[in-house]
């Protein structure tokens, strides 16, 4: 396959007609052109909350199931994903850190996401219960020296004990603290802000609802350009209405488009697992058996991509920034997530009407 001779090109400096030269696995130049564009060149996508996909989990720590999720992401257009776990034992989180590590150091993960054990019960949803604790600095130490740099963020209720704390050391440690599956308050969760937590775990899924009299963390979060909100453009988890409200009165560098795809992405509806839980996908929809919480996702950055502009009435151009530049400004990837020349030639081809035709990695035409 070859970069269409003329196409929408989405870069850094607004989109541009002409194409995109790729020499190696870099980008050098975007070139121009006075003919009629026909579809568009992007950014590969970078998902920073996927847990899984084509019946291969991230979440229990082995290295085969997860080179076979990122390859079927891959195949979807996201070229960058960070591999996120649930709610574990201190020995699992270990366990999955050391498996996981290689993986980043050789380019098939971005890093890897905790999602919990330092959430609330009353906001779990589809984490285990029994897993649940107070933050410890001491064990987020050791998985950050296991992780030689692969961890990348870690979900956090800001409300449990040494939370706070917690928050900080991260924000120090230049990982980034991601707010959710919280009961917060508005209070609480502006002290987790100025703390240093520059993320909300899927804004309005997992957390304390909106009240006008007690507003939570829902606005807190929504309204400090300081937080990148992740969103998951479904409609299991937001109603399009929801996401377009959320994106009117937030902006695109603050906004984050993920999947939280689970196990189940591409397969068949059944049944599944996601942490030791046992979950049922019917009609794309995942719910744990037992109570229906919502157990994350089947999506695709592609079918998350093209629902924000179908659905919510998006521009290409915002949603692409949602999907691909925001996402990896927030978790430190300096080389992706844009078209400009210098960076990794990650790029997704797209017809006119928004159909996936073509995905670059690194200079490389990916099978799909």
């Amino acid at each position: 396959m070859n970069l269409p001779e003329c196409a929408r090109v989405v870069s850094g400096a607004g989109v541009v007609s002409g194409t995109v030269r790729v020499t190696g696995d870099r980008i050098t130049e975007i070139v121009e052109s006075s003919r009629e564009p026909e579809g568009w060149i992007l950014p590969g996508f970078v998902d920073i909350h996927c847990h899984g996909g084509d019946g291969a989990s991230y979440t229990v720590g082995d290295p085969d199931q997860a080179r076979k999720a990122a390859a079927f992401h891959l195949r979807h257009g996201t070229t960058s994903t960070l591999a996120s776990l649930v709610s574990s034992p201190f020995d699992v989180m270990m366990t999955a850190t050391k498996a996981f590590a290689p993986l980043v150091e050789e380019g098939v993960l971005a890093g890897i996401h905790f999602e919990g054990p330092y959430l609330a019960v009353s906001r779990c949803g589809a984490q285990n219960p029994d897993a649940l604790r107070d933050p410890d600095i001491t064990e987020l130490d050791q998985l950050v020296e296991a992780g030689a740099g692969a961890i990348k963020m870690v979900t956090i209720a800001p409300e449990r004990r040494k939370a706070i704390e917690a928050i900080e050391w991260l924000s120090v440690h230049n990982i980034v603290a991601a707010i959710g599956h919280t009961d917060a308050d508005y209070e609480t969760t502006v002290r987790g802000i100025n703390a240093g937590a520059t993320a909300a775990t899927h804004l309005f899924n997992g957390m304390r609802p909106f009240n006008h009299r007690d507003p939570g963390p829902i606005p807190a979060l929504l309204d400090d350009p300081r937080v990148v909100c992740e969103l998951i453009p479904d409609p299991v988890h937001l109603h399009m209405g929801t996401l377009a409200f959320a994106l009117h009165a937030s902006c695109a560098p603050w906004a984050a488009l993920v999947t939280d795809a689970m196990s189940a992405t591409g397969m068949p509806d059944g049944e599944y697992e996601l942490g030791g839980l046992s979950v049922t996908v019917a009609d794309g929809a995942a719910r744990l058996t037992g109570d229906g919480s919502i157990a994350g996702s089947t999506i695709t950055m592609d079918d998350a991509f093209r629902n924000t502009v179908e659905l919510a009435g998006v521009d290409v151009e915002t949603a692409a920034c949602m999907a691909s530049t925001t996402p990896a400004e927030l978790i430190g990837l300096t080389d992706v997530g844009s078209i400009a020349p210098g960076l990794r030639a990650d790029l997704l081809v797209y017809s006119e009407n928004l159909e996936l035709q073509g995905v670059m990695r690194a200079g490389k035409w990916i099978e799909r």
